[in-house]
């Protein structure tokens, strides 16, 4: 999600973030996309559902995922939200050298293998900024793509971007009673972008800062 939205809050800043993230299961490791598997064979069969993982393997109760959304990645803190989403809060306002940014998250974790998607809403900072300025923003960024053509039905999805290094961006429309917010959606590979791939550019910048040592 930083990846799309770092280039919008250079252009115009950024003063509030929500989104609802729609999660793989692959997220939560092998045993749970063997769950899911296992899962939808049986519902298919019309046999008893196992559930053993997810939402939480270390939780109370466990839920099929096989043709169902689960509300909870991780566990839930205090305050309602689960770990997992505080971890985007927080993350979110310190990547982006931001405290005061205003962000709200809802994780669902989805019958996905590989590949999370967002729902990103968003108000910048400047007025009078088009939905074409934004698609312009993204256009320049690096390790973005913009698949952004309703009339042809394009816009991204989990399964065409498993296997792919780049954040994928599309269905950009401005809000229809805030002036300064737009919505888009986010999607990209959750096992490279969001975590291998992710750590190899980090270390490649680092080297190129010359921040590592031999």
């Amino acid at each position: 999600m930083v990846v799309a939205l770092e280039p919008i809050r250079k252009a115009f800043g950024l003063k509030k973030v929500l989104v609802s993230t729609y999660q793989a299961v692959s997220g939560a490791g092998a045993e749970a996309i063997d769950e899911m598997y296992m899962q939808s064979k049986q519902v298919m069969n019309d046999e008893e559902v196992t559930t053993e993982i997810l939402p939480v393997g270390g939780d109370k109760k466990h839920y099929q995922i096989a043709f169902n959304a689960i509300p909870q990645i991780d566990l839930f803190q205090e305050n309602g939200f689960t770990f997992e989403e505080m971890k985007m809060i927080n993350e979110t306002k310190k990547i982006m050298h931001n405290e005061e940014l205003h962000v709200a998250a809802t994780c669902v974790r989805l019958p996905i293998e590989t590949g999370h998607s967002e729902s990103v809403y968003i108000e910048v900072e400047k007025d009078n900024v088009s939905v074409t300025d934004i698609k312009e923003a993204l256009k320049e960024a690096p390790g973005l793509t913009l698949q952004d053509d309703t009339t042809q039905q394009e816009y991204p999805m989990a399964i065409d971007a498993a296997g792919k290094d780049d954040v994928f961006v599309g269905r950009v429309r401005k809000d229809l009673d805030v002036s300064t917010g737009f919505h888009m959606w986010v999607v990209a590979d959750n096992l490279l972008k969001g975590a291998a791939l992710n750590s190899v550019q980090i270390a490649f910048s680092l080297e190129k800062l010359g921040l590592l040592k031999n």
